[in-house]
């Protein structure tokens, strides 16, 4: 017998002014080539920045995690809080320790110098590193532990004495591998050093293209020096910057079982062991949602919300509906509006049945959120909620598979 899976499918029709939103190498905003004409494209990794930098408003702080470089100063701050009484550079050498004996990856002082008095910079690693609030709570702790062992300040370079031990680098690790944060839980980690606590990420999300053909516009501007005199002509500045405008197809796919095994138990004894993935999922659908990357934000204002969203709850395998506009929207398409939302709205509702009758992939578990009548087209889809009750009911349907699950 198979066992049943749940799977979290977000579908997203949005429209974009004039903007920027994810640029190449050259300054252009990114594109692609997809079903024969070229299409606005935008990243996964830029909406899935966006989407991290929205959970700082819906989730408690220790829910989270930080991806940096400079680990070791964060690491500090918190050796140094627990009362652990260091000089900065001790307590910056002790936490280059600890993230050493916990990951295997070097983190030392880079190869620029501090400007003014010469004083070496602190330690970075060499990539990426990306720990839960929690995790460097747990390794902050077990360095505090090995300057005081024994009674009395240690120096911070016996630390390295410390995590010698096979028992004391076993907890190091152990502590950089549990109580994972919700955005390590959804988008993973790798830790090129230490694979064994590389975290499989439950969140897949596709790059966004627009549903018709597009061409990037240039706009050449100016700015006029204010301090000019009257008899300066010309400009104080000129330049361009090149955009395009687009209603984007986006998607986004959570394999909620991965996501509560990454996520483990619930935090207190009194907590139903799905409330975490409950949070996280409920997070991942607003932030998701609701979220926007910021490249040229302020020079196009380009602060839309999406036309329509569709949310379906799978037991099996995740499904795009990017094949909807295989064959680009034309505008005015549906015969009614200039536009391209009605045409997308009308393509996608006639994709979705026809795949899902197809495949025996129809689902009880559906919602569609929409705005005004272009939209009409996808009321059939699933039950018709606002983003409030969206949020809740996809939460609350987790939650309950979850439990019939467990039990």
């Amino acid at each position: 017998m198979v066992s049943s899976r749940t799977i979290l499918d977000v579908h997203i029709l949005q429209t974009v002014p004039p903007s920027n939103l994810n640029r190449d190498d050259t300054g252009s905003p990114k594109s692609a080539v997809y079903g024969g004409v070229r299409r606005a494209r935008v990243s996964s990794q830029a909406w899935k920045r966006a989407t991290r930098r929205a959970f700082d408003g819906l989730l408690d702080p220790a829910e989270l995690g930080v991806r940096t470089k400079k680990v070791a100063e964060l690491l500090a701050a918190r050796i140094t809080a627990l009362g652990v009484g260091l000089e900065e550079a001790a307590a910056w050498q002790a936490a280059a320790d600890t993230i050493t004996a916990a990951t295997g990856a070097k983190v030392a002082p880079p190869t620029r110098k501090a400007k003014g008095d010469g004083d070496d910079p602190a330690p970075e690693s060499q990539y990426l590193m990306f720990l839960s609030s929690r995790q460097l709570d747990a390794l902050a702790a077990l360095a505090a532990e090995g300057l005081t062992e024994s009674g009395g300040l240690k120096g911070s370079g016996e630390l390295k004495e410390f995590f010698k031990g096979k028992e004391n680098k076993a907890r190091a690790r152990e502590a950089a591998n549990t109580r994972h944060s919700v955005d390590i839980a959804l988008f993973g980690r790798m830790v090129a050093d230490a694979s064994d606590i590389n975290v499989d990420a439950a969140a897949q999300v596709a790059h966004a293209i627009s549903v018709h053909a597009v061409e990037i516009e240039s706009d050449y501007y100016t700015a006029v020096d204010d301090q000019r005199n009257e008899d300066e002509p010309g400009a104080g500045m000129i330049g361009t910057v090149d955009f395009n405008s687009a209603t984007l197809y986006r998607y986004a796919a959570v394999d909620v079982d991965r996501l509560r095994a990454n996520l483990g138990d619930g935090l207190r004894a009194d907590e139903p062991a799905a409330e975490p993935v409950r949070r996280a999922v409920e997070a991942f659908v607003e932030a998701f949602v609701t979220s926007i990357p910021t490249g040229k934000i302020n020079t196009f204002a380009n602060q839309t919300l999406p036309d329509a969203v569709v949310v379906k709850l799978r037991s099996a395998r995740p499904i795009s509906f990017a094949g909807a506009f295989e064959e680009a929207v034309q505008a005015g398409g549906d015969g009614l509006t200039g536009g391209h939302v009605a045409g997308a709205c009308a393509a996608l509702a006639a994709y979705v049945p026809e795949v899902e009758r197809a495949f025996g992939a129809v689902t009880e578990d559906s919602w569609v959120l929409r705005v005004g009548e272009r939209t009409s087209a996808l009321s059939g889809l699933g039950a018709e909620v606002g983003l409030d009750a969206l949020v809740g009911a996809v939460g609350a349907a987790v939650a309950k598979r979850l439990s019939g699950s467990a039990g």
